[in-house]
C-alpha cells in the first residue's frame, strides 16, 4: 500500500513505534493466528488501518523461533533453549533471533527520533480461557496505572479478552522473558506486555457458555488489538466515515 503520505515516515520525522513479536514458543500456534490478524488488518484498506499507518510505525517479528516451529518442538529451539528465558544476554550463535531483535530494539531506544512506546509478545496459554495480558510492576504508581490503560481499552473492544485475568507481576522465574527484561530496560514511556490467548475457548456471559476458539476468532482478536491503538492514541476523529444515506425524520 502507498505509504509516502505518512508524516511519520518522512526523513527526520519523530516516530512512535509499536513492536510486536510472536511464536517464541513453537507449540503455541494460536499466537501466530493472532499475529496474522494484526498484520492483515494493518496492511488492509480499512479506514482505521490507514490512520494507524499514518501515525504509528509497527515493527513485527511474527516468528521468533522458526527452527523450533520447523522441527515441531513444543517450547524449545533447535538447540534445546527456551528462548523466552534468554532475553537478558542472548547469544548471536545460540539465540540468533533474540539477539537480532533485541539489538534492533536497543538501537531504536537509543535513537532520539524514535519513541518505542509498546512491546507486545504474543503467546498461547494451555490452562486459562480467554485472551489476557501480563504486565510489569513498578514502584512509580502513576506508571503502574498508565500501564493498565491499554488492556482496559482492549477489553472494551474484544469480547474474548478478559481484564480480570490480566495480571501484573515480577515473578523471578519470568525475569528472562521479553516482557520482563524490556520492561526494565526501556524508560517510563514504554509499555511491555505478554499477550496470552487460550488454546481452546473463551467465555461469554457465564461459566457455562464457553465458546471454542477458531482460527478466525484468533485473527479477530488480532484485529481488535490493532484497533485498540486507535482508542489509546485518541485518533478516532481522524477515521474517514463512509457516506451514508440521510436518516429519515419521524
Amino acid at each position: 500500500l502507498p505509504l509516502s503520505s505518512a508524516a511519520n515516515l518522512r526523513p527526520g520525522a519523530e516516530q512512535k513505534v509499536v513492536f510486536i513479536t510472536a511464536r517464541v514458543h513453537p507449540g503455541e500456534t494460536p499466537s501466530s493466528f493472532v499475529c496474522q490478524g494484526i498484520i492483515d488488518f494493518l496492511v488492509s484498506h480499512h479506514p482505521i488501518a490507514k490512520v494507524l499507518r499514518d501515525h504509528l510505525v509497527f515493527k513485527i517479528a511474527p516468528m521468533l523461533n522458526p527452527d523450533g516451529v520447523y522441527l515441531g518442538n513444543y517450547r524449545c529451539s533447535l538447540m534445546g533453549f527456551d528462548l523466552n528465558r534468554h532475553w537478558a544476554n542472548p547469544s548471536p550463535w545460540a539465540h540468533p533471533t533474540l539477539h537480532g531483535v533485541k539489538q534492533l530494539i536497543i538501537d531504536m531506544y537509543n535513537n532520539p527520533k524514535i519513541n518505542l512506546e509498546f512491546y507486545i509478545d504474543i503467546h498461547a496459554h494451555s490452562t486459562m480461557m480467554n485472551g489476557f495480558m501480563y504486565g510489569n510492576i513498578f514502584e512509580d504508581e502513576e506508571r503502574f496505572q498508565r500501564q493498565a490503560v491499554f488492556p482496559k481499552l482492549l477489553c472494551q473492544n474484544a469480547e474474548d479478552f478478559s481484564y480480570s485475568s490480566t495480571s501484573f507481576n515480577r515473578d523471578a522465574v519470568k525475569a528472562g522473558t521479553g516482557r520482563r527484561f524490556l520492561g526494565g530496560l526501556l524508560n517510563d514511556t514504554s509499555y511491555c506486555y505478554t499477550l496470552e490467548v487460550s488454546f481452546y475457548s473463551y467465555i461469554l456471559g457465564g461459566p457455562a457458555s464457553a465458546v471454542p476458539y477458531t482460527e478466525e476468532a484468533y485473527m479477530k482478536l488480532g484485529r481488535n488489538v490493532a484497533r485498540t491503538f486507535l482508542d489509546y492514541y485518541r485518533l478516532n476523529s481522524l477515521v474517514e466515515r463512509p457516506l451514508g444515506t440521510t436518516p429519515k425524520t419521524r
